[in-house]
């Protein structure tokens, strides 16, 4: 797949060039060499999760170094991106709407050195022990590339992968895309071709969490996200594309019929990934650039919670603009784990907008769980303004919404294997109330008072009365 050059450079950092910035402004803290692979390299990275990124130079005595917290802040996003804070979301609904084609390259820097077997994974790269119950080491931020077995057409998603041995890895697919490609080829009897890319730019991290058709591939979505085609190279040993910049690839494939035990793992929801008998890779290469860079999430954390929310955050806007046009804005709320709690900012004209919206949102994605409506003179992004609406403006008996026996999320441990129940908030004005009746209380030049000029600092204010 060729495609032209583009004329200008992309405004979105590289990895390694957002490591420098991170630096240069004083957002990396470089940890000395030796900290513990099993659960004190989390830990560290935990601790500063939200504040700087880390960087973790030959962990345990391992040849190899682990980065950590590269996009844990949303404000971080934006700027890797090259956008305002306030046009990231709207740059992500773009570029799933306008995706860029990638173009391939003959050589890559992924592929400066090839390991072709035997394979011993926990030799070649750092791979941590997170949380006290993990089963073992894990690959918590890989993104996986999957290539449908009939049409070629890849797809990008982020699955835990756990080391069950030298060149074995077990994952637990969710029913997503990558399932969907796996179950054609299982049905063929055959295994299905896979990579896990370790360690790239954080538009194509971003890119590999959007929510979109079956058939878009997301590295597409990152070239738009970058304003230019993503570079790709072919891997070393299947047909499936992977960047070309990435640190580190894992070329592998889904073995059919086969599961082995995986889990626990400590999961976005902060609550342990039961375990059970999961899908397997048999890794066949591994490839990456000279001192590759191994990224590791920390589960729960935000970095965790912020990959996931925000490309969600875009592609669930587009869903409901597509029906409800008077849809404005959404969030993803990070006490809902960037997951499972939405709220949606509705101009609402019509009686009964609002509890469509509520379902639509329940049909955007089935890991939504609770959703709340708001007018627009409600700030989203903050749950006081959040709870204030539902406060003053929802009957529980007239603007309640549930919807019982409902597939949810499967690491959420409160349903019965991903089937649970969900509610939606109609917490919006009725539409034709009278206008004074939920006029909002405001102060004129509140907003705008000179405070300095007005207030007297030194004075003291029994002086003050006289």
């Amino acid at each position: 797949m060729l495609s032209p050059v583009p004329e200008t450079r992309s405004a979105a950092y590289s990895l390694r060039g957002w490591l420098d910035r991170l630096e240069a402004t004083g957002r990396l803290t470089v940890m000395r060499p030796g900290v513990g692979l099993v659960h004190q390299l989390a830990a560290v990275a935990k601790r500063l999760d939200g504040t700087t990124a880390t960087l973790f130079p030959h962990p345990d005595g391992h040849s190899g170094t682990v980065v950590s917290g590269l996009v844990s802040d949303r404000a971080w996003m934006a700027e890797a991106l090259g956008v305002p804070g306030d046009e990231l979301i709207a740059h992500c609904q773009r570029a799933a709407t306008e995706p860029l084609p990638w173009r391939e390259v003959a050589e890559a820097p992924a592929q400066e050195i090839v390991h072709r077997g035997p394979i011993d994974l926990t030799r070649l790269l750092p791979i941590p022990t997170h949380n006290e119950h993990d089963s073992g080491p894990y690959i918590s931020a890989g993104l996986t590339i999957a290539r449908d077995p009939e049409t070629g057409v890849q797809n990008v998603s982020i699955h835990r992968c756990q080391i069950n041995g030298p060149d074995r890895i077990g994952i637990l697919l969710l029913p997503r895309h990558t399932d969907h490609f796996y179950r054609k080829a299982e049905a063929k009897g055959e295994a299905l071709e896979i990579a896990l890319v370790i360690g790239v730019d954080p538009a194509t991290l971003l890119a590999s969490q959007a929510i979109v058709p079956v058939g878009q591939d997301e590295l597409e979505i990152a070239g738009a996200l970058r304003g230019e085609p993503l570079d790709v190279v072919r891997c070393k040993t299947n047909r499936v594309r992977v960047p070309a910049e990435a640190e580190i690839v894992i070329e592998g494939r889904l073995l059919p019929r086969v599961r082995e035990a995986e889990g626990p793992f400590g999961e976005f929801p902060q609550y342990y990934g039961e375990r059970a008998n999961r899908h397997v890779i048999q890794v066949d290469a591994v490839t990456h650039r000279v001192r590759p860079l191994f990224h590791t999430i920390v589960g729960g954390g935000l970095e965790h919670l912020l990959l996931g929310a925000i490309p969600r955050e875009a592609t669930i806007l587009a869903t409901l603009q597509r029906n409800f046009p008077n849809v404005q804005d959404v969030h993803l709320s990070l006490g809902g784990v960037g997951r499972y709690h939405l709220v949606v900012k509705l101009r609402q004209t019509q009686h009964g907008e609002a509890k469509n919206v509520l379902l639509g949102a329940f049909a955007a994605h089935y890991d939504i769980k609770h959703a709340v409506v708001v007018d627009p003179d409600v700030d989203i992004h903050n749950a006081r303004e959040v709870e204030w609406a539902i406060a003053t403006r929802f009957q529980a008996d007239r603007d309640l919404v549930v919807v019982g026996n409902s597939q949810c999320s499967k690491l959420d441990p409160s349903t019965d294997e991903g089937l649970g129940a969900k509610w939606g908030i109609d917490a919006t004005i009725p539409v034709g109330s009278p206008e004074m009746k939920f006029k909002r209380i405001r102060v004129p030049g509140e907003e705008s008072v000179d405070i300095d000029r007005l207030a007297a600092p030194a004075a003291v204010w029994r002086a003050a009365i006289e």
